[in-house]
């Protein structure tokens, strides 16, 4: 006997369907109103995504595959990778132990190495116990600097230079309390001060290419300055690493098989590092990350390769394929769009913990979106993106109906200032949040 269907049913999806249509119309009103027709927005180009997991249905999509530059919401890609192969804990080093106190040690990028926002250095310690340190470099295939990076920031403290082995940041500090010094004694030795070091009133700078650092007039009074050091010196990180654990090292140029007498050492919980990074919006330890990440998966630290490997193996269905070029999003040869982010934030979601997810993004208030959606908190979680005339968001938002939605929003080219784009799109995010 067949089961007959319900009269009703037709009706159902009817309805179903109609409140769909309704949402998005809804939704696409309110981005017209507080986006896309504003002034800060016109004259820019606008690209936004907005998906329902839970209906696997797009609500509503403005030029959202369209390519933009997506700054710091690239983050998101090296943030995924770590969660997905970097494991509970950082591998610090491998090491062969040689015997009679020497040990051949393969350094695996970790950036939290001597980095003052981690007190427990399990690899220093180890490290500082040996009589002889034989540093390998054979698993370093990459420049200090990225593709696409603007060689004049060289100076600043967000563009840190990558390396096999980062140690205190890969960057010194500068301090002045009467006199001028280096959180690195070392390079107290290449600081050369000139008269208006004497009266306060200073800025600290490096050649280009050297690690000579200098003092030069300044209208205003000196205190701290963090100055990357320059890395390519094939020397200097022995000299670095002898001159803090008062032994001998000696850099060679050897494969370490990693056999069974390889010894991993780890250093830091994975998630410590990747919230640091996401609230922060660190670049070093975004493009150390990645450098990590593909020393676990291919053996050798190279931005370009675990990249190319990625996109594919789990990228590979990625909605348009991106252009990606560092861990960071410095360079503006970056190239995703608006449904790419949102197709990997629902894979996030899908593949990893939702507790863990939310304790690494930054919610409303908190990290980059500190001064932002302040009565937010816990409605929100995203990672903010900011080059000059280029601003991203992109993350989870929690209705107060209940919804969990995952967004993407990627202005590109606007002639506003940053905060008056910002404020557009929170305006936006906050009315769905409310409404919807």
């Amino acid at each position: 006997m067949k089961r007959q269907l319900s009269p009703f049913l037709p009706l159902l999806a009817l309805l179903v369907f109609a409140s769909s249509c309704s949402l998005q119309k809804q939704i696409a009103r309110e981005a017209k109103k507080d986006m896309l027709a504003q002034p800060d927005f016109t004259p820019a180009h606008v690209g936004i995504s907005i998906y329902d997991p839970a209906a696997q249905q797009y609500l509503y999509n403005y030029q959202s595959d369209k390519y933009f530059v997506p700054a710091s919401n690239t983050k998101l890609f090296s943030c995924y990778a770590a969660l997905k192969y970097l494991g509970d804990s950082l591998v610090g080093i491998r090491y062969v132990d040689k015997g009679n106190g020497v040990v051949e040690v393969e350094a695996n990028g970790d950036a939290s190495f001597l980095h003052p926002d981690f007190k427990d250095q399990p690899v220093f310690d180890f490290l500082r116990r040996q009589k002889k340190v034989l540093l390998t470099d054979d698993n370093w295939r990459d420049n200090a600097l990225g593709a696409g990076w603007a060689w004049d920031d060289y100076n600043s403290d967000y563009m840190a230079e990558r390396s096999m082995m980062p140690i205190y940041g890969n960057v010194v500090r500068f301090t002045y309390a009467g006199s001028l010094r280096a959180s690195v004694p070392y390079f107290q030795q290449q600081l050369q001060e000139t008269a208006a070091a004497a009266k306060g009133t200073f800025m600290v700078r490096r050649s280009f290419g050297t690690n000579q650092f200098f003092t030069r007039p300044a209208t205003g009074k000196f205190s701290a300055t963090d100055i990357p050091f320059y890395t390519s010196d094939k020397t200097l990180l022995a000299r670095l690493l002898a001159d803090t654990l008062k032994t001998e090292v000696e850099p060679v140029h050897v494969k370490i098989d990693r056999l069974p007498d390889v010894v991993k050492l780890y250093s830091q919980p994975t998630d410590s590092l990747l919230k640091i990074m996401m609230h922060r919006s660190d670049n070093f330890f975004a493009e150390q990350t990645l450098l990590m990440v593909g020393n676990e998966k291919l053996a050798v630290m190279n931005t370009a390769k675990i990249i190319d490997t990625l996109l594919k193996t789990d990228l590979k269905d990625l909605p348009q394929k991106p252009k990606w070029v560092d861990g960071s999003g410095l360079s503006r040869y970056n190239l995703f769009t608006p449904q790419d982010f949102v197709w990997l934030l629902t894979q996030m979601k899908n593949e990893f913990n939702w507790e863990r997810i939310k304790t690494i993004l930054p919610t409303g208030g908190t990290g980059t979106l500190s001064g932002l959606y302040k009565n937010y908190e816990g409605r929100i979680f995203a990672k903010t993106g900011t080059l000059s005339n280029h601003v991203a968001l992109s993350g989870y938002i929690l209705t107060r109906k209940g919804k969990q939605l995952v967004f993407s929003v990627l202005v590109n080219a606007h002639q506003t200032s940053a905060a008056n784009v910002r404020k557009g799109i929170e305006k936006f995010l906050t009315t769905l949040i409310d409404k919807y």
